[in-house]
């Protein structure tokens, strides 16, 4: 009796070491796998549902650095039966492979398809490293984004990410976009389908907004800002912009992603941008009308326009809006 007593034992002790050993293995595996990527500084980043199968990792606010490594978008993602469709995979080669990571704590499946918003370095130069993993994945973008990215102007990006991170982005290369697209295209990716709205120029004269039609998903590249100016550089047009935020609105859209900041419902992210425009265009216009300088306007419109004043990059991009609002209205007069 007492041999089976000690056998029985023994046996206890021994189940009881493997379970010791494996939940070890397993609380040292499971940040591995779970936690988020650390920017110090700046805060954790992961991918958050916002849709059913549709995730959305939000970027810093802050202009490409070596502090967030030149992330600074919202990456996005539709997981389908068999692999991932990614929208926008960032500013960097390094940034992409981070990306890339984010996405296997979400699922193993591989990444069919990208979608491109526009030719900002910062939303598409991850390409690379998706390129490299998945060499199959089809590259979508406007025709006009293909061309530019080919182009010098997408070694332009490359250095200025080179500059903008101090180095952080050694070894980034042009991953061109591969497959055009345009207004009223439909795309089928594994049964998903995302249809594509374009008018330009309105950020750039490279946009295209991406609508996941099975979720009721809009990813609206930067024609929507939240918490954060933007700029408009030379291939912009701020009318434009206004045109398109007008249309976004007539769409029967669940949640919007803008380029930079929260996602959500119209209200909350895209509606104080478009206000913010539409008041702008209205201050620029009547200044114009009564024959005031662009810097008399800009000081009526900061008076005016109290509630953008906090917003990342107010101070750099709230006269260089005015200016150009006002050239676009002159224009428009001539």
């Amino acid at each position: 009796m007492r041999y089976w007593v000690i056998l029985v034992a023994l046996y206890m002790i021994n189940w009881c070491v493997c379970v010791m050993k494996n939940l070890v293995l397993l609380l040292i595996l499971v940040p591995l796998y779970s936690q988020a990527w650390v920017l110090p500084g700046l805060g954790d980043y992961c991918f958050e549902a916002v849709n059913d199968g549709v995730y959305i990792m939000h970027g810093p606010l802050q202009e490409p650095s070596k502090q967030n490594q030149g992330f600074m978008n919202n990456p996005g993602i539709v997981v389908t039966k068999n692999g991932v469709v990614l929208i926008d995979p960032g500013g960097t080669y390094q940034v992409g492979k981070q990306v890339l990571a984010e996405i296997r704590k979400i699922t193993p499946k591989p990444v069919l398809s990208v979608f491109n918003s526009h030719i900002h370095g910062d939303h598409w130069l991850g390409n690379q490293a998706v390129r490299e993993a998945y060499p199959q994945a089809l590259i979508y973008a406007h025709p006009n984004m293909i061309a530019q990215a080919s182009s010098g102007i997408g070694k332009d990006w490359i250095n200025i990410m080179q500059r903008m991170t101090e180095g952080a982005s050694k070894g980034t290369k042009v991953v061109a976009p591969d497959k055009a697209v345009q207004q009223g295209d439909e795309i089928v990716v594994d049964g998903q389908r995302f249809r594509i709205h374009s008018f330009d120029p309105a950020h750039t004269d490279t946009d295209v907004l991406v609508e996941h039609v099975d979720s009721k998903t809009l990813f609206m590249g930067d024609n929507s800002f939240n918490g954060r100016m933007g700029r408009f550089d030379a291939s912009s047009n701020m009318h434009g912009s206004i045109k398109v935020l007008n249309y976004v609105k007539t769409l029967d859209i669940k949640t919007f992603i803008p380029g930079h900041g929260q996602s959500g419902k119209f209200d909350i992210a895209v509606k104080p941008f478009m206000d913010y425009l539409n008041s702008l265009q209205k201050i620029v216009k009547q200044g114009f009308e009564q024959e005031l300088e662009d810097y008399e306007i800009k000081e009526v419109a900061a008076k005016q326009l109290q509630a953008c004043k906090d917003w990342h990059g107010y101070d750099e991009q709230f006269g260089k809006h005015v200016f150009k609002m006002y050239l676009e209205i002159q224009a428009s007069e001539l």
